[in-house]
């Protein structure tokens, strides 16, 4: 039965007639990149990222692998962009479209983020000792490394280049280091 290949195509179509700017790699519906603006009122407010998403063939019984291109400061979300696949299993549901995945689940992941099952403990430890000094890195994250210049450099299929993990590493080292 070919129902969740005509669901896949709905839900693309949907996204690709939203206002999300969405670019599919090789023209397949299962596979392709979202732009998403960090959440007003939060830390990553003025952030934009490039989110790779991939349908399986079994959406949406099963949910979509969800990734950061460019580097984000999350207690759920891991040095690769890799968001943890237990808050989205969790939440998941085949009522849920891609949509939901862009005006819901990544926005409230973002908002409340939870550092009792993460996936950076770097993040995790931070928010949960030092609040003030996770939001003041969360905003240096998004200084460095959440511009549309940085979500346009990462192209579809390019790993992250030695600059940007060299800068990671300063930047992990002194949190107070600005490069103004």
């Amino acid at each position: 039965m070919s129902s969740p290949k005509r669901r896949i195509e709905t839900d693309v179509m949907k996204l690709l007639m939203s206002d999300y700017e969405v670019s599919l790699v090789n023209d397949s519906m299962q596979e392709f990149y979202v732009r998403f603006y960090g959440p007003t009122e939060t830390p990553f407010a003025g952030g934009v990222w490039k989110i790779h998403v991939e349908l399986p063939d079994q959406y949406p019984f099963k949910s979509p692998s969800i990734g950061f291109m460019n580097k984000i400061f999350h207690p759920n979300i891991d040095e690769l962009g890799s968001v943890c696949l237990d808050v989205i299993n969790q939440t998941w549901s085949p009522m849920f479209d891609m949509i939901n995945i862009f005006e819901v689940f990544l926005p409230q992941l973002l908002r409340y983020p939870n550092p009792n099952d993460p996936l950076n403990g770097e993040a995790a430890a931070l928010l949960m000792r030092h609040p003030k000094e996770y939001d003041a890195k969360v905003k240096e994250y998004v200084q460095r490394f959440a511009t549309k210049e940085a979500a346009d450099k990462s192209a579809p299929g390019e790993e992250e280049d030695e600059a940007d993990e060299e800068m990671s590493e300063i930047g992990s080292i002194s949190g107070d280091d600005a490069d103004t």
